[in-house]
């Protein structure tokens, strides 16, 4: 890890801390503190889609009247103040050299194009708001400013658990609970076959999650294979998580006039099959509807990928609906991996692996439940690109409590064309 500060090189956080005048501790300490699927998505905008321009907001779920507390000044203060010193950093050769070694499908000269990019504080706007106490969007090349959802989202969530409540009597019952929750699965009470701790954005903190990734490796629980925190994966010699998320599909596939949103998904296999052939392929399903995912789902790109991501909706109404898309394409389902990520706990991700592991490959990536903490309610906060090139985009997802876009016309006229699609068939 290291941050230029007026000039020189450090890595010294005490002096970090100093310098931007911190609460707590720099809470971003390398860029490689990021999901995996990050490096994946930036490399196609890279390659295929550098003049794309975006607008990201941060909304926080569960903040407001009759839910949790809202951020408070102070909490906003620190939030500006971390994000600044993130700001500070760039990654190191040893970092790019194991991405590069690691993973083959990063090519060399996205890594350089990393050697040179580092986080602008200037094209965050963090302000204060009536609703939830918090306001962030951040803006530019898509390319570029896609790495700072993560951080914004992990810088937020542990910020607010620090201010509101006793850390030190969160982190010693996330841990007991973690502890228990091994026990359970090395015991058998629980048998979820396959699983990556995917916590990083809605994290109780850096430290909580290092020794959590630390004792599911020491413990060797049955089943852990990864992480998608690419820094601790590094650290901990574990394998890195991760391929797309919706952002892919708001940019690739609404972010351009002659792009019929209605046909996003497609827009985006074809992408992800010119950069990656038939490496690095777990299919995301959900941005705008499953249903219209699978009309663009056909023999080619279902033979080319190796899965496909759920998150959102009735997982088994969802996996019974793929199992039969599969078998419809004379594809053997047994040769395909279902991976499962929305909002599992140990006992729903055993009753879905009972309910498909004989049918075909299961795997699960479970976030909040492993990293967040575990006494008292998680913050539910996410951050989304609404505008892209210009033109307003929106995610419908198979539940529509996750659905997002600043404005309902774009929500409405996704609709209206994908509507115009299944009632022409095309």
């Amino acid at each position: 890890m290291a941050w230029e500060i007026n000039g020189s090189s450090t890595t010294d956080a005490k002096k970090v801390q100093e310098h931007f005048n911190l609460k707590y501790n720099p809470m971003v300490t390398s860029l490689m503190q990021q999901d995996m699927y990050k490096f994946s998505m930036c490399q196609v905008f890279l390659h295929q889609y550098a003049s794309a321009t975006s607008i990201w907001d941060f909304k926080a779920r569960n903040i407001g009247p009759g839910k949790l507390d809202k951020f408070t000044k102070e909490d906003v203060e620190e939030v500006r103040k971390q994000i600044r010193a993130y700001c500070a950093l760039k990654f190191n050769k040893d970092e790019l050299e194991w991405l590069t070694s690691k993973y083959h499908w990063i090519h060399y000269d996205y890594a350089d194009f990393l050697s040179d990019w580092k986080p602008r504080f200037n094209d965050f706007i963090i302000s204060e708001n009536e609703e939830t106490g918090i306001e962030i969007h951040f803006t530019g090349r898509h390319h570029r400013n896609s790495y700072y959802e993560i951080p914004v989202l992990f810088i937020c969530t542990e910020v607010y658990y620090r201010n509101h409540y006793n850390y030190e009597e969160l982190l010693k019952g996330f841990k007991t609970e973690t502890l228990k929750k091994i026990q359970d699965i090395k015991s058998g009470k629980y048998d979820i076959g396959l699983f990556s701790e995917f916590g990083l954005r809605r994290r109780l903190s850096y430290e909580a999650q290092e020794w959590l990734i630390e004792t599911l490796v020491k413990e060797k629980v049955p089943g852990f294979v990864g992480t998608s925190n690419v820094y601790l994966a590094k650290k901990f010699g574990i394998s890195a998580i991760g391929t797309m998320a919706h952002e892919v599909f708001l940019l690739i596939g609404q972010g351009y006039q002659y792009h019929n949103p209605a046909y996003s998904n497609w827009y985006v296999l074809n992408s992800w099959v010119k950069e990656y052939g038939t490496e690095n392929g777990i299919a995301l399903t959900d941005t705008i509807g499953t249903d219209v995912f699978l009309k663009d789902f056909q023999k080619t790109f279902s033979t080319l990928f190796k899965g496909v991501r759920h998150d959102s909706g009735c997982p088994y109404a969802w996996g019974d609906k793929i199992i039969e898309h599969y078998k419809k394409l004379g594809i053997d389902p047994k040769t395909k991996t279902l991976l499962f990520s929305d909002s599992l706990n140990f006992e729903t991700a055993t009753e879905i692996n009972k309910y498909f592991k004989d049918r075909t490959n299961v795997a699960f990536g479970i976030g909040t439940y492993l990293s967040g903490p575990q006494t008292i309610p998680a913050l539910n906060v996410v951050c989304k690109p609404v505008i892209i090139n210009e033109l307003d985009v929106a995610k419908l997802s198979d539940a529509s409590g996750k659905n997002m876009s600043r404005n309902i016309e774009a929500i409405n006229r996704l609709k209206s064309e994908i509507a115009w699609r299944e009632k022409t068939g095309k």
